[in-house]
């Protein structure tokens, strides 16, 4: 099987991230699998599943905070390394 993709969206403020989050998630067909407290207000949301997926998810969260809010950075990871599970379990 394939390895799932990893999309990433980091907001500045909680508020903005819960917008991303619930926009990514009605847009396509992908798991969030946790967030993370950055510091200084910034937060980071993970999303996992098949590429376009993900790509259509993060793509249409970060359209939504941005209304509201301010997007930092956006991020998808294709095909992740199997040594990237280390980093933490939000990974899946």
């Amino acid at each position: 099987m394939a390895k799932q993709a990893i999309g990433m969206i980091e907001c500045k403020g909680l508020v903005g991230l819960m917008e991303a989050s619930d926009a990514a998630l009605k847009a396509a067909d992908v798991t969030m699998n946790g967030w993370e407290k950055i510091g200084s207000g910034i937060v980071t949301a993970f999303f996992t599943g098949d590429v376009a997926a993900v790509k259509a998810a993060v793509d249409a969260g970060a359209e939504s905070a941005n209304q509201i809010g301010e997007v930092l950075a956006v991020q998808v990871i294709p095909r992740p390394h199997d040594d990237l599970d280390k980093l933490g379990s939000w990974i899946g």
